[in-house]
C-alpha cells in the first residue's frame, strides 16, 4: 500500500512533458509580447515626434516667411488686374482675345498665378476637361466587380473591418477591466482617489485613441494580472491563449502605426521636414533654403508681372505676347533638359543591366 501512494504522488511523465512545453511557449509568447509593447511605444513616440516637428516647421516657415507670402499675393493680384483691364479696355479681335486668353488659362492652370475664371464659358470647359481626364484615370485605376483585382481589394477591406472590429471590442473589454478597477468612485480613501483619477485619465486617453498596448502597459505597470499556478496545465494553457490573441492585436497596431507613419511623411509637410533634416546634416540653415526659394518664386512671379503690364501699355506685340516670357521659356527648356538627363540615365540603367 505505502509503495502504492508513494509512487501515486510523483508526476506522471506525460503530465511533465505537458508542462514543459507550456512553459516554453508561455516564456515564447511572453517575450513576444513584451517586444512588441516596447516596439509600439518606441514607434508611437517617432510618430509623435515626427507630427510635432511638421507642426513647428509650419509655425516657423509662416512666421519667417508671410511677409514673402503677402508679397507672392500681391504680385498674384496685379496680373490678375492687369488681364481684367487687358479684356476690357484693349480692342481685340476674336483670335487674338482667344489667344490671350489661352495665356491667362494657362499661367492658371501651371500653377503660376492662382486661378480665377469668370466667364461659365471656361468653368464648363475645365469642368469638361476635369471630367473628361477623371473617366480616363478611372479606366485604368478602378476596377470592375468582376476582376480579380477588385475582389482582393473586398476581400482585404472586409479583413481590415473585421480586424477592427475584434481590436476594438478587446480595446473596450480590457478599458472595462482597468475602470472597474481604477474608477475614483469605489475608493473612499482621499489620497488613493487621487491616484485612481490620474490613471483614470490614462486609461480613458488610450481608450479613445484605440490604443491597446498602453492599456496593456497600465495593467502591467499595477500587476494586475491574474495569478497563475505554475503546475496546472489548464491556468497555463488558458495563459499562453490569452497572450497569443493579445499579441495578434498588438501585431496590427504595431503594422497600423508604422503605415500612418509612412503616410505622415509621404505628405508634403512630412517631405518638408525630411529634406530640412538633410539640410541640418549637412550643415545647411533648413529655414534660408526655404525663404532663397520663395525669394526665388517672388523673381520669377514679379518678371511675369512686368511682361503682362508691359503688354497691357501696348509695349509689345500680340504676337511677342502670346510667345510668353523668356524666363517661362528658360524654365521650360530647364525642365525638358531635366527630362532628358533622367531618361538618359535610365536608359544606360537598363543597358548595364
Amino acid at each position: 500500500m505505502h509503495r502504492s501512494a508513494s509512487s501515486s504522488s510523483q508526476p506522471h511523465p506525460t503530465q511533465s512533458l505537458a508542462l514543459s512545453s507550456l512553459h516554453i511557449r508561455l516564456e515564447a509568447l511572453d517575450k513576444e509580447h513584451q517586444w512588441l509593447l516596447k516596439q509600439i511605444k518606441r514607434k508611437r513616440t517617432e510618430l509623435n515626434n515626427f507630427v510635432e516637428q511638421m507642426r513647428s516647421l509650419a509655425t516657423e516657415i509662416f512666421r519667417r516667411c508671410n511677409p514673402s507670402f503677402q508679397k507672392l499675393a500681391d504680385i498674384d493680384r496685379e496680373i490678375h488686374t492687369l488681364f481684367d483691364e487687358i479684356f476690357t479696355t484693349r480692342k481685340l479681335g476674336k483670335q487674338s482675345k482667344k489667344d490671350i486668353e489661352g495665356v491667362y488659362r494657362s499661367l492658371q492652370l501651371a500653377g503660376i498665378i492662382s486661378q480665377k475664371f469668370e466667364s461659365e464659358d471656361e468653368d464648363t470647359e475645365l469642368d469638361e476637361l476635369f471630367e473628361n481626364n477623371e473617366q480616363e484615370q478611372n479606366c485604368f485605376q478602378e476596377p470592375t466587380e468582376n476582376s480579380h483585382q477588385y475582389q482582393e481589394a473586398q476581400q482585404e477591406l472586409e479583413y481590415s473591418s473585421a480586424n477592427k472590429n475584434n481590436s476594438s471590442r478587446k480595446v473596450r473589454q480590457t478599458f472595462l477591466r482597468l475602470a472597474e478597477i481604477f474608477h475614483p468612485d469605489k475608493v473612499k480613501d482621499g489620497e488613493t482617489q487621487m491616484r485612481h483619477t490620474e490613471i483614470m485619465k490614462e486609461i480613458n486617453k488610450a481608450y479613445q485613441e484605440g490604443d491597446f498596448a498602453r492599456l496593456l502597459e497600465i495593467e502591467q505597470q499595477h500587476q494586475l494580472g491574474a495569478s497563475i499556478d505554475s503546475n496546472n496545465e489548464d491556468d497555463l494553457t488558458r495563459n499562453c491563449n490569452r497572450l497569443e490573441q493579445e499579441n495578434e492585436f498588438l501585431k496590427t497596431q504595431y503594422e497600423n502605426l508604422k503605415r500612418e507613419l509612412r503616410l505622415v511623411k509621404n505628405t508634403p509637410e512630412g517631405e518638408m521636414v525630411s529634406d530640412c533634416r538633410k539640410a541640418a546634416k549637412a550643415g545647411i540653415d533648413p529655414m534660408n533654403q526655404v525663404l532663397e526659394q520663395v525669394e526665388a518664386q517672388i523673381q520669377v512671379i514679379a518678371s511675369i508681372r512686368d511682361f503682362v503690364k508691359d503688354f497691357q501699355e501696348k509695349k509689345m506685340t500680340i504676337k511677342e505676347f502670346i510667345r510668353g516670357p523668356e524666363i517661362l521659356r528658360s524654365l521650360n527648356r530647364q525642365m525638358m533638359e531635366e527630362m532628358l538627363e533622367q531618361m538618359l540615365e535610365e536608359l544606360g540603367e537598363i543597358v548595364v543591366f
